[in-house]
């Protein structure tokens, strides 16, 4: 049996995920600030799966001592062998507008937040010498991004390297069985964007979006772009193509 852990998860991706992996079998770790969604979905998913164990706890990924307490108190009431970073923040406004408390926010959650949680998970991997880590990042980081996604864009690319290092160190350290995931969303429907306009191009119901996510984590790839059309030859071209042609692309 697999325990997992996931941060933010309290609504949107995070809670949808909870909901496949519960069904894939896997008993869950719960955090996020807002418990009293946790233990609705808590509720929901034991009501759904009653062999399934479903921990919740509060977390603000900004707490960098809670972070870390929180992980280990996970790992020693369940033991732990996935830890998917997920919690995020979506703020933001064009540089130099006067939105730099927006975008700050948004960094010191989505990768200050993103780190405390990747060193809380790989202390935890290293003293049992196995675990899989799963970063979520964003179809955003294959470039810089315009507007009121720049930021967002910039630390999803900071969390998809801070990832691509980790799983780089782990190829060289046999004796250590993590395996480290980079899923990169493109446009799922969520929360945290639920004000975007219906029209977005290629974007995908939250249900057919995580099911793409959760299938990329249970087969433990190195990376992953969800769902897989149009992304993976999207991404490629969003790599090469002239930064005027990506602006219109996304």
């Amino acid at each position: 049996m697999t325990t997992t852990l996931i941060t933010g998860a309290s609504s949107g991706i995070g809670a949808e995920m909870a909901r496949q992996l519960a069904a894939a079998g896997n008993d869950l770790a719960l955090c996020a600030r807002r418990t009293e969604r946790l233990d609705e979905l808590a509720a929901e998913i034991t009501a759904a799966h009653p062999g399934r164990k479903v921990t919740v706890k509060a977390l603000d990924v900004t707490d960098d001592d809670a972070v870390f307490r929180v992980f280990h108190e996970f790992e020693a009431e369940l033991g732990v062998d996935r830890i998917v970073v997920n919690a995020g923040l979506g703020k933001g406004a064009p540089i130099g507008v006067g939105g730099y408390a927006a975008n700050k926010a948004t960094a010191m959650t989505n990768f200050i937040g993103a780190l405390a949680q990747c060193e809380a998970a790989m202390e935890i991997f290293r003293a049992k010498k196995r675990g899989h880590l799963v970063v979520i990042s964003s179809m955003s980081a294959m470039r810089g991004m315009p507007k009121t996604i720049t930021t967002y864009a910039a630390t999803k690319a900071g969390v998809a390297a801070l990832a691509e290092g980790i799983r780089s160190e782990m190829l060289g350290k046999p004796d250590l069985d993590i395996t480290v995931t980079t899923i990169y969303p493109g446009y799922i429907r969520s929360e945290m964007n639920e004000k975007v306009e219906q029209q977005t191009k290629f974007m995908v119901d939250t249900e057919t979006g995580v099911r793409g996510i959760v299938e990329a984590i249970e087969k433990g790839v190195d990376s992953a772009r969800v769902p897989a059309w149009p992304w993976k030859p999207l991404g490629t071209a969003m790599r090469h193509l002239p930064l005027g042609v990506v602006r219109k692309l996304t």
